[in-house]
């Protein structure tokens, strides 16, 4: 086994700094060999099969690429729950899980209607649909591929979620029932800010997901606002999670459609990242 370390930092060593090597090395001999840390540690002259050593060198040669390790290893855990991952989705961010963590400390009641805009891996839908097993789940999403991702994770992990293929900037999502709570982690990087962002992203992570126009941030947000002032059932609630550089905006821009209240929310990171916000006088009361 120790040949086999070696060679994956050796070949990694100009790429990445060594704390992050070692992470990718505990992970792919825990991936591939079955190994925790501690019996890695243990069992450094265990010999590795022909098998286990070209899955290694196949694992390593896409990280060299700058592929994203959950993509090389097809999976992650998001809110302790795995999730099949591939570059038709967004890798999950531990930022979402705190969107998550979130609302279910502050759900109202367990048989809730919810929706989830822009589903993707479909990390969002099906914790919720796990973490609250009486509520009503559906998610949408414009990518078919995305969708059958969100579908294999929703077998996965042996929820109900109604998917929907939708362009949420379209009319057919005017014909959405009502829902209890909306949530949404829609494009909001702005194009401008591509250059700030690492190759591993850019290059692998799908820009539908990611990216709105310069001269219009809002975009998708003036959207989900106007759907879930349709939408919302009485004492329901919207959540957002945001671009830091627009929280300000978009929660004016809710105050300024009667959202009351509307919360700014930092991250863990002490960033802007998340709005929960409510409307007095719904204009959908079931």
């Amino acid at each position: 086994m120790n040949e086999t370390v070696t060679y994956i930092k050796d070949t990694l060593q100009t790429l990445y700094p060594p704390d992050e090597i070692r992470s990718l090395t505990r992970w792919i001999m825990e991936y591939v060999c079955g190994l925790p840390l501690h019996e890695q540690i243990l069992r450094k002259d265990r010999q590795l099969s022909g098998t286990e050593k070209t899955r290694i060198r196949e694992m390593v040669q896409r990280l060299e690429q700058s592929e994203p390790l959950q993509y090389v290893l097809g999976e992650v855990l998001f809110h302790g729950l795995p999730f099949e991952v591939n570059p038709s989705v967004l890798i999950p961010r531990p930022e979402t899980e705190e969107l998550v963590a979130h609302i279910l400390r502050t759900a109202s009641r367990p048989d809730m209607r919810i929706l989830d805009i822009g589903t993707g891996s479909g990390c969002i839908a099906v914790t919720l649909a796990k973490r609250l097993p009486g509520a009503s789940v559906m998610a949408v999403d414009i990518s078919e591929a995305a969708l059958d991702t969100a579908k294999r994770n929703a077998r996965r992990n042996r929820v109900a979620v109604c998917f929907r293929q939708m362009d949420i900037l379209s009319e057919a999502a005017s014909a959405l029932p009502p829902f209890d709570l909306i949530v949404s982690n829609p494009p909001y990087v702005k194009e401008s800010e591509k250059a700030l962002m690492e190759r591993n992203v850019l290059d692998f992570e799908p820009r539908q997901a990611l990216f709105v126009p310069d001269d219009d941030p809002l975009l998708f947000y003036r959207r989900i606002t106007g759907l879930a002032r349709e939408k919302l059932a009485k004492n329901g609630s919207l959540h957002l999670e945001i671009n830091e550089a627009c929280g300000a905006l978009a929660a004016q821009m809710l105050r300024d459609e009667g959202f009351r209240p509307v919360e700014l929310l930092r991250d863990l990171s002490g960033k802007d990242r998340f709005i929960e916000a409510r409307i007095p006088n719904p204009a959908c009361r079931p």
